[in-house]
């Protein structure tokens, strides 16, 4: 049953643009699955480590300047006649560029930040996320502050000796996030299977032990963050190229928080959860104002996410996990309290405290074993 859902889900995806011919619902669908990809980096530092980052959206929005003014060129004045110029490169080049300029971001970021904990990060993560759109703002000889950067190229792929592929329409957009998107979550999961993920694990659930056994607290909560903020740059960098036109409010909070609710309504630390997270609070607002109109949409939008915080606090993958368990899965097993029915010599209080004082002789004696060896 398990393969067969599998099945039909892989089949859904690969053929989505075939049967579904509204292209704005095809555009939303892209959107989505951009956002789900930054939701998913997130979900790496708040469901894996336990660390909660509001300025996440930072380095989703470094990646699509980087990759943008990557692809665009630039000629940036310095002092005097000093300029610094840089011709236009390749799309792909720019999406490394963004990827890589968002992971050293994310370096310097975790190495000065998770030195505190609690609301002190999440302060140093939102002003970070603020400083970074103040530059965009102002940096008008480099970014064009509110003017915006527009006409940034469109991905392409160069094949050799077949004719350059650039994608202008949605459908070959669609299938590149599908394809990144599927990269990111198989990272992520290589990442949480191994040493590095259950130490991870281990701070989130409990940080003075996982110290006190020789975990470096830093240098795994510092690697989260880069693997973080690269897929976050890497997704920037693909919105720039399909949108094709970024400004400052790229930067805004209400980003954050979006990828935010993906992760916590679907799943905190699950693979899955920021993926179902994505697709209903990506996909339902547009259902919302089809059905309920423009009025109420954000209305009954935040009354669903509350309904799902408060009857589903561990998230809906988590939720549906645990029913579909105890329909399908084996009961556990009860097992009698013992009684000292069965030794001669009588019953009763007795033959219990006796009971009682064998189990305690025999667990002294297999600790003081266990302390010689």
């Amino acid at each position: 049953m398990k393969n067969l859902w599998t099945c039909l889900l892989v089949g859904a995806l690969l053929t989505l643009p075939l049967w579904l011919r509204d292209q704005y619902f095809l555009h939303i669908v892209i959107t989505t699955g951009i956002f789900i990809i930054g939701a998913m980096s997130l979900n790496l530092l708040l469901g894996f480590t336990g660390q909660l980052s509001l300025g996440h959206i930072a380095f989703f929005g470094i990646g699509a300047y980087a990759s943008a003014l990557t692809t665009l060129g630039f000629d940036l004045p310095l002092f005097g006649d000093v300029r610094i110029v840089h011709e236009p490169w390749h799309p792909a080049a720019g999406i490394l560029v963004g990827t890589a300029l968002a992971g050293l971001c994310g370096y310097v970021v975790g190495k000065l930040s998770f030195k505190i904990r609690g609301a002190y990060f999440v302060i140093v993560t939102v002003s970070f996320a603020e400083v970074v759109r103040l530059v965009a703002l102002n940096w008008v000889d480099l970014t064009q502050g509110p003017l915006a950067l527009s006409n940034i190229p469109p991905m392409r792929i160069d094949i050799p000796g077949l004719r350059e592929i650039v994608m202008w329409q949605k459908e070959p957009n669609y299938y590149l996030v599908l394809g990144l998107g599927l990269l990111s979550w198989l990272l992520i999961r290589r990442i949480v299977q191994s040493r590095m993920g259950r130490a991870m694990i281990a701070l989130r659930e409990n940080e003075s032990l996982a110290t006190s056994v020789g975990i470096d607290v830093t240098r795994y909560l510092v690697f989260a963050a880069v693997v973080a903020a690269a897929l976050a740059g890497a997704a920037g960098g693909l919105y720039a190229h399909y949108i094709r036109i970024i400004d400052p409010d790229i930067f805004l909070f209400i980003y954050t928080v979006t990828m935010v609710i993906m992760v916590v309504t679907g799943g905190k630390g699950t693979l899955a959860g920021p993926v179902v997270g994505g697709v209903i609070f990506g996909l339902l607002p547009v259902g919302l104002r089809a059905v309920a109109g423009p009025e109420v949409q954000w209305i009954v939008y935040g009354v669903f996410i509350i309904l799902i915080v408060f009857f589903l606090p561990r998230g809906i993958v988590p939720a549906v996990h645990g029913w579909w368990r105890r329909r399908t899965g084996t009961r556990p097993l009860h097992v009698r309290p013992a009684s000292a029915t069965g030794i001669p010599g009588g019953h009763g209080d007795s033959q219990r405290r006796k009971l009682q004082t064998l189990s305690a002789r025999e667990t002294l004696q297999a600790g003081k074993a266990i302390s010689r060896k």
